[in-house]
């Protein structure tokens, strides 16, 4: 198991955690939220809907003098970690979460609070530390919805038997941070219908769910990037 951060813009920026979570990742949407136990790695299901979703969990930096605790990750000073974290944060800076293995967790996001505070006499430090899933604002113009006056009336029979082709032939390659409501969002103006997109691709999502690692795709709540979709 181990826990990454990334910024979007500079890949050569980022923050390897030098030590698991110690207890487990707390993932919150909608009215409801799961818990998810990384050490015993149980079952992990996000819900649905275009919520605000959140990640955060507590931890620690251990201090030089526990140097050799570190056996399966490389020690980082914690007043290191501690100043690309706050930098991050004070800047508002959008990061690649990403948890691998049992995790299974590859999203933006960026962080909403990080509290650290030192502890005993030989440079520990405990955390806590809350991320919010970025997602884009994204405003669209009446010519992106397709209620363009002058354009309607110019179109021809010809193109649009053309752009009715082209429709039925729409693809899709899912990015970090996607869900199938964006997703339905993005093409037919409403995530409510994401199933379509989940019943047209359910081979191919739950292919993806399976090589990921998990048993299924929770009906299309673990989607991986890479995977192309057809759009019906």
């Amino acid at each position: 198991m181990e826990i990454y951060l990334k910024e979007a813009a500079n890949k050569q920026s980022c923050l390897r955690f030098p030590s698991l979570p110690d207890k487990e990742i707390t993932v919150k949407g909608n009215s409801k939220y799961q818990k998810y136990d990384l050490i015993k790695k149980g079952t992990f299901a996000f819900p649905a809907g275009p919520d605000i979703r959140s990640y955060e969990w507590s931890g620690y930096f251990w201090g030089r003098a526990r140097k050799k605790w570190n056996i399966n990750t490389k020690w980082l000073d914690p007043k290191f970690c501690i100043r690309k974290l706050e930098n991050w944060r004070d800047k508002g800076t959008i990061l690649n979460l990403v948890i691998s293995a049992g995790g299974g967790i590859n999203t933006d996001v960026t962080i909403q609070s990080f509290e650290y505070k030192k502890f005993g006499g030989k440079g520990d430090y405990s955390y806590s530390i809350t991320f919010y899933r970025y997602r884009p604002l994204k405003i669209q113009t009446t010519k992106d919805l397709g209620i363009d006056k002058k354009k309607k009336k110019t179109t021809t029979r010809t193109n649009l038997k053309k752009t009715s082709t082209e429709k039925k032939k729409q693809t899709y390659t899912i990015k970090s941070g996607d869900c199938l409501w964006d997703i339905a969002r993005k093409f037919y103006g409403s995530g409510a219908d994401w199933e379509k997109i989940y019943n047209a691709n359910k081979t191919t999502i739950e292919k993806a769910a399976k090589k990921y690692g998990h048993k299924d795709s929770n009906k299309g709540d673990w989607i991986f990037p890479g995977t192309i979709l057809t759009i019906p």
